[in-house]
């Protein structure tokens, strides 16, 4: 089985943000999903053993912030390769508190969406969260940075823990 075909399947790039009392924290993700228009609903996969899992699932909110094509690999880079366990990722970071209190990234975003949990699905290494859509807006009007984008012009990698992770065998190149 070739599991390359996977790579065909259209996705972006999002910061998934969350908070747990005072503290905030966010990831990068690449898969977001709209799941109804009425009511607005969106749906997001979180790895169980990142920080952005434990915020969501204790705190029922989530924010989703659109990346833009132009998004440099070291913002990438902060929420999709550093732990908040470890490190402050909002720090000098343009953000805001949104309805439900999770921050909303600003930088490099296009747009933004703030959801309020209303099911959740255990999947393995997996949680999918679906939320009700509390406020959602376009931030601008940049092109949105797609994966296939991140990976084959910005040479970006996938880190163990995302849900599209592939392990690469000994000389391949993705």
């Amino acid at each position: 089985m070739n599991t390359k075909a996977l790579h065909k399947i259209s996705y972006g790039l999002y910061v998934i943000t969350s908070r747990k009392n005072d503290r905030l924290n966010g990831q990068i993700a690449n898969t977001v999903i709209q799941v109804t228009s009425e009511p607005p609903t969106i749906a997001v996969s979180i790895n169980r053993h990142n920080l952005t899992w434990e915020f969501i699932k204790e705190s029922r909110v989530f924010a989703v912030s659109v990346l833009c094509e132009d998004t440099p690999l070291i913002f990438i880079g902060r929420f999709g390769f550093r732990s908040g366990r470890d490190s402050d990722k909002f720090e000098g970071i343009d953000y805001r508190i949104g309805e439900t209190g999770a921050p909303i990234v600003l930088d490099n975003a296009v747009a933004f969406m703030e959801a309020r949990v209303t099911r959740e699905m255990d999947v393995g290494t997996h949680t999918i969260f679906v939320g009700e859509l509390v406020d959602a807006d376009i931030v601008s009007n940049k092109t949105c940075l797609t994966y296939e984008h991140y990976h084959q012009v910005k040479g970006g990698k996938t880190p163990k823990a995302a849900a599209t992770y592939i392990e690469e065998t000994k000389g391949e190149k993705r």
